[in-house]
């Protein structure tokens, strides 16, 4: 072979060589271009497993707040005869008649403050545990009050007298005005002790109140 179809031999290799190379080049690139979009699309589906999302609150549901309702403040009044007299008087049960009869027929004619304590005196007998511990009990047990007949109260003209006994029940069981005589057990007349041993707590109008 000639020097100068060596040459050419050298040359066209040399083309093929470059040519070889040339069409490879791209098919190694595509492969990086691919590898690098695979490892993205990776660390993006990694970013969006369930422990990478970022959990969204759901939206709050707006409650309108409820207040609680303040219970209604016990009415003051500056008298007993105001307090006696804001009360319904329209029902009545049977606690409240035997409060009332008792009221009526032992002290119908004495001052406010003497009716309340005559109440007084029961209701406080019914949670003394040494009487009834029921109010028409207490009113109708034999040998303490001299109006009941047979264990039963009379029938009551149910005029103004009796609507002011009803009122003043009504205030007594509500404790809605201070008596004098609160802790009192026993009442009586000026000219008659009870039969028991007792103290003396209150005098009002024509009842002396012991305890």
């Amino acid at each position: 072979m000639t020097i100068l179809q060596r040459a050419a031999t050298i040359a066209v290799m040399t083309f093929s060589l470059a040519g070889l190379l040339g069409n490879s080049a791209p098919g190694q690139a595509t492969g990086i271009d691919r590898s690098t979009t695979n490892l993205t699309a990776l660390a993006n589906l990694n970013a969006l497993s369930p422990q990478n999302v970022p959990q969204i609150a759901p939206a709050a549901t707006t409650v309108a707040a409820v207040e609680p309702i303040a219970p209604a403040e016990e009415e003051e009044f500056d008298t007993l005869a105001q307090a006696v007299a804001a009360q319904d008087i329209a029902a009545a049960d049977d606690a409240l008649q035997c409060l009332a009869g008792a009221i009526y027929f032992e002290s119908k004619g004495e001052p406010l403050t003497g009716q309340l304590a005559v109440a007084e005196v029961i209701i406080n007998r019914a949670k003394s545990g040494r009487f009834p511990a029921d109010v028409c009990a207490v009113v109708k047990q034999r040998g303490q009050f001299s109006f009941v007949r047979g264990g039963q109260i009379p029938n009551i003209n149910a005029g103004t007298a009796y609507r002011t006994a009803i009122a003043v029940a009504k205030v007594a069981l509500a404790d809605a005005w201070n008596s004098p005589a609160d802790k009192a057990l026993y009442f009586n007349t000026p000219d008659r002790r009870p039969s028991v041993r007792a103290i003396k707590v209150a005098s009002i109008g024509n009842h002396i109140f012991y305890r």
